[in-house]
Formats: C-alpha cells, sequence, structure tokens
C-alpha cells in the first residue's frame, strides 16, 4: 500500500533521498582511495624486482584482491590495509623500491634470505607503524639511514649479512621500543653508539663482523633487559667496562677477535646472570680472575689466543655448570688443576699453547662427561694410565701433541670406541703401536715424532678396519722392516700418510696405489729401495707426494704424469737414473719440484718449464743432465728458486730466464755455461742469491748488478770475467761477492787483492813501447842464444841419451803463460835461499817468493833434473795442468823452461803459494812452537774428503782424455786460507786414451811408473797397467786416514795388517778405537755425528780401498755420497727444534 505524503510532496521527497545516498557513501569512497593506494605501492614494488617463476604470478594488475597476492597479510577489519610484507627466501632480486613506504599500515617488513642490491631508501622512515625490519642476507649496500629513527614502534632490526657501509646512525637509539638489533656480517665503520644502552627494551644486540672501532659503551652495563651481546670480530679497543660485567641481566657475552686490552674485570666470573663467556683472541693481560661464587651458571668459557698469564686458578672448578673451558694459546704456567677434573659436566677442556708443566692430575684421566681433551704444546710429564680408555668412554678428541709423554700407549684406548682423533704426536712415547682397529669412529691417527717400534707391522691392517680414517701420521718414529702389502687395504678415506724420518726399508709396496683418495704422501728420510712402483700413478687425488731421501734407484716413472693435481714432488737424495719422464709437464699444478742429488741424465724435458704454476722451488742439482736450459724457462714467471747447479749444461744462459721477476735465487754454478750474463738480468728486481761459479762465462761483469737491491750473494768465481769489478751496491758488501779464479779482472781498489787496473793499463802501454823499441834486439839475442843452447844440449844428450825422447816431447810454446826467467826466480826466492825453502819430494824442492808481477806470494818447484824420471815428471805436470781446470786442481801461474848459471837446463813451475801447507802437515806434525798437533774438525775433514773427490771425479770424467793423478797423497793435498783442499803433483799423472778394446777403456801403460808405498793400489805391483780405479785406491786409503789419523806405513801396519784391514775389523764393535778423537772435540752431538757422517765417510774409505779394482765405486758415485753426507752432518749440527722444523716443511 502506497503511503498518501508520497503523492503529497513527490519531488522533495526524490531530493532528499539523493541527498542522503551522497552523503553516505562518501566514507566508502575514501577507503577504496586507500586501498587502492596499497595496492598501486605493491605494484611499484614489484616492477623494481624480479622473482623465480610462479613466486609473484598472482600479483596481476587485473587482480583487486591485493590481500589474497602471495606474501601479503592485510588487516582483519575494514579497511583491508596491508600490515605485513614477507618474501623471506624466495630468490628475489632487485632494489627496494621508495614507493614501499606508501604501505602506510605496513608493521612487518620481511625480505630477508634473497638478492636484493642497492641501498636501502631513506622513505622507509615514513613507516611509522613499522615495528619489525628484516632485511638480512641480501646484498644491500650504502649506508643505514639515520630516518629510520622516525620509525617509533620498531622493534627488532634485521640487516645482518649484507654490505652496509658508513657509521650506525646514533638517532636509532631514539627507537624506544627496540629489543633486538642485529648488525652482524657488514662492513660498518665508527663506534657503538652509546645511546644503545639507554633503551629500555633492548635484549639483544648484535654488531659483530664489521670494522667497528672506538671502545665499548659502560652505558651497556645499565640496560636492564640486555641480555645477549655480540660485538665480536671488529676492532673495538679499550677494555671491558666494570658496568658490563656487572651486569645482572646479561647472559651472553661475546667479544672475540678484537683489539681489547687491560686485565679481565673480577666480576665477570662471579657473575649470576652470565651463561656465554666469550673473549678470545684479544690482548687481555694478567691473570683469571679467581671464582668466588658457588653457584654460577657459567656454561661456557673461552679466553684462548690471549696474554693472559699466571696459574690456571683452582676455583675454576667452583663453576660447576661449566660445559666448555678454553684457555689455549696464552701464558698460563704451573701445572693443572686438580679440581677441574670434578666439574660433574664438562665436556671440552683446552689447555693447547701454554707454559703448564708437571703431572696431569688422575681426576683429569677420570671425567666421564669429557669428550675434548686438548693440552697440547706444553711441558707436561708423565704416563698415561693404563685404564684411561675405560675412565674416559666418551672421549672423542684427546690431543697430547708436543708435551713429554712417556711409557707405552695404553691398550686401554681400544675400548675408547668414540674416539675420532688421537693426538699424541711429538711426546717420548715407546714400545709397539697398538691394533686400533678396534675404533670404528677413528678419523684422525696422528702417532709421529715419539720412540716407538714396529718389527711387526700387523697394525696396519688393523687399521683397515677403521673405514673413516682420513689421516695416519706414524712419521718420526724407529720404525724398521719392510711395509707390508695391507697398507694398500686402508680406508677408502685415507688422505694423509706421513712415514717419513724413520728407518723402513725394502721397496715401496705396488699396493700403494690402491689408496686413491691420498692427497699427502710423505716417506722421505727412509732408507727405501727399489724403483718407485708405477701403482703411484693410481694417486690422482695426490697434491704432496715426498720419498727424498731414500736409496730408491731406477728410473722415474711415465705414470707421475698421471698425478694431475700434484703441488709438490720431492725426490731428492736418492740414486734414480734415466731421464726426466716428459711426462711430468701434465702436472700443471706442480709448485714445487725437486729432483735434486740423483744421477738423471739426458736433456731437461722443456716441458717442464712451461708449468706455470712452479712457484716456490725447482731443483734439479747435483745429476748428470747434459744440453742447454731451454728458453722455455722464461715461462716461470712465479718461480722463487731455481738451482741447476753441479751438471753437465751448457750453452748460454737463456736471457728469458729475465722474465721471472720473482726469482730470489738462482744457482748454474758446476756446468759448462759458456758467454756472459745476460743484460736482461736486470730485470730480476727480487733476486738475492746468484751463484754461477765453475762454469766457462766471459766477458765483463755486468755494472747493472750493482743497482740489483735485494742481491745480497753473488759467486761469479772460477770463470773468464775479464775487465774492471764494478763498485757499489753488493760489490761493496764484505763477503757478499766471491770473484776469485777469474785471472783477468782488475780493479781500482787495492785491498781486493788483484791487480789495479790502472797498473793493467800502464803495463799495456809498456809492452807495446818495448815491442816497438826491443823487438829487433830481443829476437838477435834469442837466436844466438838458441844456437848455443842447442850446442850445449847435444853435448848433453850425447853423455845421456834418455833426455833425448824426453826432450822431443815436451812443447813448451804450447803452454800461453807469462814466462819467467831463472834470473826472476832467483831473485825471487833470495837465491834460493833456504829460509824460502817449503818443502821437498821425489825430484825437487818448493821454495816460496815473490814474482814482480805477481801480488800474492807463490810456491815455485824447481825440478832436479840429475834424478832419473825429474825431466818426464815436469813434461807430465805440464801437460796435465795444460789440460785441466777445476777449483780443487792447483793451478799453475806460469813456468820456467831455461838454463841456469851454468848453462844447464833448468825446469821449474810456479804455483800459487798456500799458507796452510799440506794435509800431512795437519793430520802428522806437530807444531814447533807448542809441541802439539794441529787439529782439523770432523766438518773440515768433510770438506777436503768432497773437495779431492770432486777433484778426481773431474779428471776421470770430466776431462778429455781422461787424467789418472797416480800419485795421491797428504802431501799432494794443499790447503787455502779457507782449508779448501787442492791436488798438486801431477808429476806421475797418465793421460787415458780411449780405444775401441772394453779393456784398455779404464787404463793405460804402467811405463816406470813410482808411486808412494801405502796408497799404490796392489794391481800395480802385478801388471803394466795404471787405471782410474788406482786412483779410486788411493782416496780410499787417503779418506782412512784422514777419518783415524792412522798413517798406511805406521809401525804397526808392519806385521802383515793394511790400514784397510785395521779399520775393517773394528768397524762393526770397536769403531771408537780407530777414530782420531781429536775431530770430535768442536762438537757437542758426537753421537749422532758418529753415525751420521764418521761411519759412513769410513765405509766409502773402506770401499774405495778394497783390494780388487773392480769392487772399487768410481769418483762420480763417491762425491756424491759425501755430498750427501755432509748435508745430513749439516742436519745433525742443527738444535733439535730446527732439525724438526727443517724436516716437516
Amino acid at each position: 500500500m502506497v503511503s498518501s505524503g508520497a503523492f503529497l510532496f513527490p519531488g522533495r521527497c526524490r531530493f532528499l533521498y539523493l541527498f542522503l545516498g551522497f552523503f553516505c557513501s562518501l566514507p566508502l569512497l575514501g577507503i577504496c582511495d586507500e586501498s587502492e593506494s596499497d595496492r598501486q605501492a605493491l605494484l611499484c614494488f614489484k616492477s623494481g624486482i624480479s622473482a623465480a617463476a610462479g613466486v609473484l604470478s598472482s600479483w596481476s594488475n587485473a587482480s583487486m584482491e591485493f590481500c589474497d597476492w602471495h606474501g601479503i597479510t592485510c588487516s582483519v577489519t575494514p579497511p583491508r590495509r596491508v600490515v605485513a610484507l614477507d618474501l623471506e627466501s624466495q630468490g628475489i632480486s632487485g632494489s627496494i623500491a621508495p614507493c614501499i613506504a606508501n604501505l602506510t599500515w605496513l608493521a612487518r617488513l620481511q625480505l630477508s634470505n634473497n638478492s636484493f642490491s642497492g641501498g636501502l631508501p631513506s622513505e622507509l622512515g615514513l613507516l611509522s607503524r613499522l615495528t619489525n625490519l628484516n632485511l638480512s642476507i641480501n646484498a644491500l649496500e650504502g649506508n643505514i639511514p639515520p630516518e629510520l629513527s622516525a620509525c617509533s614502534q620498531l622493534q627488532i632490526v634485521g640487516l645482518w649479512n649484507n654490505s652496509l657501509h658508513g657509521e650506525i646512525p646514533p638517532t636509532l637509539g631514539q627507537c624506544k621500543c627496540l629489543q633486538e638489533i642485529n648488525l652482524r656480517n657488514n662492513k660498518l665503520q665508527g663506534s657503538v653508539p652509546p645511546a644503545f644502552g639507554d633503551l629500555p627494551e633492548l635484549r639483544i644486540l648484535v654488531l659483530a663482523s664489521n670494522t667497528l672501532t672506538g671502545n665499548i659503551p659502560p652505558s651497556l652495563g645499565s640496560s636492564r633487559h640486555l641480555t645477549y651481546v655480540d660485538l665480536g670480530i671488529n676492532a673495538l679497543g679499550g677494555v671491558i667496562p666494570e658496568s658490563l660485567a656487572n651486569s645482572s641481566s646479561l647472559q651472553v657475552l661475546r667479544l672475540m677477535k678484537n683489539n681489547l686490552t687491560g686485565e679481565l674485570p673480577k666480576a665477570l666470573l662471579n657473575t649470576l646472570s652470565l651463561v656465554t663467556i666469550c673473549l678470545e683472541k684479544n690482548s687481555f693481560v694478567g691473570s683469571i680472575p679467581s671464582v668466588t661464587v658457588t653457584s654460577s651458571p657459567i656454561k661456557h668459557l673461552s679466553l684462548r689466543f690471549n696474554n693472559l698469564s699466571g696459574g690456571i686458578p683452582s676455583s675454576l672448578g667452583n663453576l660447576s655448570s661449566l660445559v666448555h673451558l678454553l684457555l689455549t694459546d696464552n701464558h698460563l704456567v704451573g701445572s693443572i688443576p686438580e679440581s677441574l677434573g670434578y666439574v660433574p659436566t664438562l665436556e671440552i677442556l683446552t689447555l693447547t699453547m701454554n707454559n703448564l708443566s708437571g703431572l696431569v692430575p688422575p681426576s683429569i684421566f677420570n671425567m666421564s662427561s669429557l669428550k675434548s681433551l686438548a693440552i697440547a704444546q706444553n711441558s707436561l710429564v708423565g704416563r698415561l694410565p693404563f685404564d684411561v680408555g675405560y675412565t674416559l668412554p666418551n672421549i672423542q678428541d684427546l690431543i697430547l701433541t708436543e708435551n713429554s709423554f712417556d711409557g707405552p700407549i695404553p691398550d686401554s684406548l681400544l675400548k675408547a670406541y668414540h674416539l675420532r682423533w688421537l693426538y699424541l704426536n711429538n711426546n717420548s712415547f715407546t714400545g709397539s703401536i697398538p691394533f686400533f682397529g678396534s675404533l670404528p669412529n677413528l678419523e684422525e691417527l696422528d702417532l709421529g715424532h715419539n720412540k716407538l717400534d714396529a718389527d711387526d707391522w700387523g697394525f696396519v691392517s688393523s687399521l683397515s678396519n677403521c673405514s673413516r680414517l682420513t689421516m695416519l701420521a706414524l712419521d718420526g718414529n724407529n720404525l724398521k722392516g719392510k711395509l707390508p702389502s695391507s697398507i694398500g687395504n686402508l680406508s677408502d678415506s685415507l688422505e694423509c700418510l706421513f712415514l717419513s724420518s724413520n728407518k723402513i726399508s725394502g721397496p715401496v709396496p705396488l699396493e700403494i696405489g690402491n689408496l686413491q683418495s691420498l692427497s699427502s704422501l710423505y716417506m722421505n728420510y727412509n732408507l727405501l729401495t727399489g724403483n718407485i712402483p708405477p701403482t703411484i700413478g693410481k694417486l690422482h687425488s695426490l697434491v704432496y707426494l715426498s720419498f727424498a731421501k731414500n736409496r730408491l734407484t731406477g728410473p722415474i716413472p711415465d705414470t707421475v704424469g698421471n698425478l694431475v693435481r700434484l703441488s709438490m714432488l720431492e725426490l731428492d737424495y736418492n740414486n734414480l737414473s734415466g731421464r726426466i719422464p716428459a711426462s711430468i709437464a701434465r702436472c700443471t699444478q706442480l709448485a714445487i719440484l725437486n729432483l735434486a742429488h740423483n744421477s738423471l741424465d739426458g736433456r731437461i724435458p722443456s716441458g717442464i718449464f712451461k708449468i706455470s704454476t712452479l712457484s716456490e722451488e725447482l731443483d734439479l742439482s747435483d745429476n748428470f743432465l747434459s744440453g742447454g736450459m731451454p728458453n722455455e724457462v722464461g715461462n716461470l714467471i712465479h718461480l722463487q728458486k731455481i738451482n741447476m747447479s753441479n751438471n753437465r749444461l751448457s750453452g748460454n744462459i737463456p736471457s728469458s730466464l729475465s722474465q721471472c721477476v720473482v726469482l730470489e735465487y738462482l744457482g748454474m754454478q758446476g756446468n759448462f755455461f759458456a758467454g756472459s750474463i745476460p743484460q736482461s738480468f736486470a730485470n730480476l728486481i727480487s733476486i738475492k742469491q746468484m751463484d754461477v761459479s765453475r762454469n766457462n762465462l766471459s766477458g765483463k761483469i755486468p755494472e747493472f748488478l750493482k743497482s740489483m737491491k735485494s742481491l745480497q750473494d753473488l759467486n761469479l768465481s772460477f770463470n773468464h770475467f775479464d775487465g774492471a769489478v764494478p763498485t757499489g751496491g753488493v760489490f761493496d758488501i764484505t763477503g757478499a761477492v766471491s770473484i776469485e779464479g777469474n785471472y783477468q779482472l782488475c780493479t781500482g781498489i787495492p785491498t781486493r787483492g788483484m791487480s789495479l787496473c790502472s797498473e793493467v793499463v800502464d803495463r799495456k802501454r809498456k809492452q807495446k813501447l818495448l815491442i816497438v823499441v826491443l823487438l829487433p834486439t830481443v829476437v838477435a839475442t834469442a837466436i844466438l842464444f838458441s844456437f848455443i843452447a842447442t850446442i850445449c844440449r847435444r853435448k848433453r844428450m850425447k853423455a845421456n841419451p834418455h833426455l833425448q825422447h824426453d826432450n822431443e816431447q815436451i812443447k813448451i810454446e804450447k803452454i800461453s803463460y807469462e814466462k819467467v826467467s831463472y834470473k826472476d826466480l832467483v831473485r825471487a826466492t833470495d837465491r834460493f835461499s833456504s829460509a824460502n825453502l817449503i818443502g821437498s819430494g821425489s825430484f825437487g824442492r818448493v821454495y816460496k817468493g815473490n814474482l814482480q808481477f805477481q801480488e800474492d806470494q807463490v810456491a815455485i818447484k824447481i825440478f832436479d833434473l840429475d834424478i832419473y824420471g825429474a825431466h818426464r815428471s815436469f813434461i807430465a805436470e805440464c801437460e796435465a795442468l795444460r789440460n785441466v781446470r777445476h777449483r780443487n786442481l792447483v793451478k799453475i801461474i806460469t813456468l820456467c823452461s831455461s838454463v841456469d848459471h851454468n848453462g844447464a837446463d833448468f825446469k821449474a813451475l810456479v804455483f800459487p803459494y798456500m799458507p796452510n801447507g799440506n794435509l800431512e802437515m795437519w793430520l802428522h806434525l806437530k807444531d814447533p812452537e807448542n809441541g802439539e798437533r794441529s787439529i782439523l774438525t770432523l766438518s773440515q775433514r768433510t770438506n777436503i774428503a768432497l773437495d779431492v773427490a770432486l777433484a778426481l771425479d773431474y779428471l776421470h770424467n770430466q776431462c778429455a782424455p781422461p787424467v789418472i793423478h797416480c800419485d795421491l797423497k797428504p802431501t799432494n793435498i794443499l790447503l787455502g786460507l779457507d782449508m779448501v783442499a787442492y791436488v798438486i803433483d801431477f808429476g806421475l799423472a797418465r793421460f787415458l786414451f780411449r780405444t775401441e778394446n772394453a779393456h784398455q777403456d779404464s787404463s793405460a801403460t804402467l811405463s816406470r811408473l813410482k808411486g808412494t808405498i801405502g796408497y799404490i793400489p796392489p794391481e800395480y805391483g802385478m801388471s803394466e797397467e795404471v787405471s782410474t780405479k788406482g786412483d779410486v785406491y788411493s782416496f780410499g786409503v787417503l779418506l782412512l786416514q784422514l777419518i783415524t789419523g792412522c798413517s798406511p806405513t805406521e809401525e804397526k801396519f808392519n806385521d802383515g795388517i793394511s790400514l784397510h784391514e785395521f779399520v775393517d775389523r773394528a768397524f762393526t764393535k770397536n769403531i771408537h778405537e780407530v777414530v782420531d778423537p781429536t775431530m770430535l772435540l768442536d762438537n757437542s752431538s758426537a753421537t749422532d755425528m758418529m753415525k751420521n757422517c764418521v761411519i759412513p765417510l769410513l765405509r766409502i774409505g773402506l770401499s774405495c780401498s778394497m783390494k780388487s779394482a773392480k769392487e772399487r765405486p768410481d769418483m762420480t758415485r763417491v762425491s756424491t755420497e759425501i755430498l750427501r753426507i755432509k748435508h745430513m752432518a749439516s742436519y745433525t749440527c742443527m738444535s733439535d727444534e730446527a732439525k724438526n722444523w727443517q724436516e716437516s716443511s
């Protein structure tokens, strides 16, 4: 039914209806506008990011229901506004758009664990309702906007794991609702804002892993609710504020790895709230505070890596809740408190790297809760309890390294079933190695550097049951015998195997190739023999391989080229032979390659010089390598050390070496390199030591050497350099440069002991003048003199027919030395005064004197030509000295072949004067002043033996034709100022002419040979042949004489016993009775020196002086062995600490 009023006022009612409808719709329009604003803000945010397919598929322009979009939370009641944006771990990248600030109702912004980059928009400060901001684990950069302080409702700020820098805005302290601030792992600088201590609700403050500086604000200690503070891994300094140590709310304090100093607050360990204290890696000093409270809640206490001193307080035992106690690397002294063993909850105790001493309290070994005990690198003593495996039932890590524990390793450890790491190395444990195969969880076993033995290697088979074993170290013990093949049955997970510095003999088992997870294999310093097994090539994961200092023979297997991950290959000091395999070039990761002191021959494979990773060492020294050095050596631009010394390399030194700009050591000595030092060597800006001695180098000494600032040691000796020696730089450092043996050098400094360059120039000028003025007169006089001399000689030859043959052999004109006359020698020796007589021999006398053209004194050997064979001796010596050149052979200065004042033939040789005399004087003659013998140390005797051996090796194997000395004895060994030995007297020398006859290849006809009784080999009395093995015999007698101090012609050897037999009989039991006791007077390691030096030298002497020539070694082998002994002796003379370091590196 229709009301009558409607028809009475029809227009007025319609207007009223429209007015009321419009008025009621106004709030709805406002609500729609605000919601649309949130929608547009979200779409704007989306436009600046990208995400994986499907993550933001619901964020569509066509969709008006944004509250249903992924990651969006809206308010429950209208108006529906965005209150939370949660897109954690969605793989989103891009930047955070400023338009996000239009989400004005936003309370939680959670975008962590994505890839957001760019900076934080300052517009975030407009989000006045924001309570939770988590943008951690992204790639955000720039500063933290100070505008965030406008977010007055902010409770949580999580910006950790980004790249934010700049200072932490102090204005954040205005957000009084803040409960958690986590800014760790950024690049923030500046100081910790003190205002953080005034935040009344702050509970967690994490600012770790930044670069913050300054002091810790004391105000942090006054925060009433602060429970967790982590300021670790920064650069904070100063001390721990007392207020922080006295905080009643603080439970976790982490300040590790800063620059904090001072003493620890006494209240720190007496707190009633702290549970975790981590102060490691700072510079705290003083002692550890005592604990006075009885109910401390401390569970985790780490004070390691500081400078704390004093003893460990026994009151630490009052920390009845303690689980972890870490005091590693301080300066703590005294004993371990017994009270620590009574903490019932203690699981981890580390006291490593301190100065603790005494016995470990029994209570420590009775802690059933203990899982990890690390007390390494102290001075603790005693034995492990026999039942330790039972009393530590939960032990997982037992680390006792570098103490002085002794006695046997308890078998009860086999019952510690949870054991993972067992480190007993560097102690004095004795006895046999237990069968650890019953420990199924064992991962790392280090028993190295003890006194353990293993005649039975059954424990290796047992270890095959330890399937998790990754490291086995048995190095530095007394393990003997052969490695069992069962070593190949060890765990497939084994990565490191250390067996070095034992007495393991026999071959390397082929089964070693089964350990295909090995990355480190060290078997150096043993007695291994046989070949390197080819199965080594199966160890494809190998990074470090050392078989150095053994007795391995045969070739280097080609399969070594399969070790493509190899970084270090050490095969030095063995007896390996053959060529260096070209396959080594496939080891493209090598940083160290050491093949020194073997018998390798042939050319160096050029591929080695293409291994660009070689950076630490390339050592091929002391082999028989020949050919030139390839130009590819210039590829080794990262290499620090090159040693090619004592080989047979020839040709020019490649200029490409100059590309090795980081090279610090260059050893090229003892080869046949010729030419000059390349000018490009000026580019070797890092060189410290350069040795090119004992080569055939010539030309000027380069001036650039004096400008090389890093150069500290330069050896140019025994070459053919000429001209002026540079001055300045290394040349002005005393002892830094060696230039001896370069007789054409001159200097402008008189003190250098060589010709002045000005005198050389004047002499040449005068010589030219004399040639022009006096040449005609000299020629006429010479012709007249020759005519007279010829007549005189013919008369004497008729009386002495044997001189005719001798005279025909000598060819003086071939020997190009500065000639001296008879009168020059008369003047030089003061008319052959007895005061200048220094010795006499079979064919004449030796005088000392001074020649006008020679600054240093000389020795003049005058031949008595009336003695049968003297003339031949002169000829032989001239021929020998004309054809040889070696640092250990005496060098002829000049000669005289003339007539004396009576017209009789006169022959003389002039040598450098050796003020230390000959070896005979040092071994047997007494000093006329005090009546005592001069003392030669063992080191000096070893060096003398090596010098003589190298000289003979040169004569026998490097001269063409080879030379046999035939009269080696102590009187023919001269000693220079630095006690370097020089072999002299080639009067009986024979040249060994090679023929196709194998028998003649090692011998020469013996004609009227005279030697010295005691040194002549037995075969010379039964045949007409001399050989290099005869010199070897003489050397063997000489070496025995050096070590025993006994002459082979002493009276006690008149009963049919030779020096060889005398030593041989005493060799096994009474060796001390035959050794000259004076040579060990200067050595505190006499027992070790006997073992490592004296006995091996005597063994060589016996081998060389065998009756049968076939049983004697050649001099190459002998010199190599003596060099090895010399190096071993140098290790023995080191301190134990230095020796251990040397072996481990």
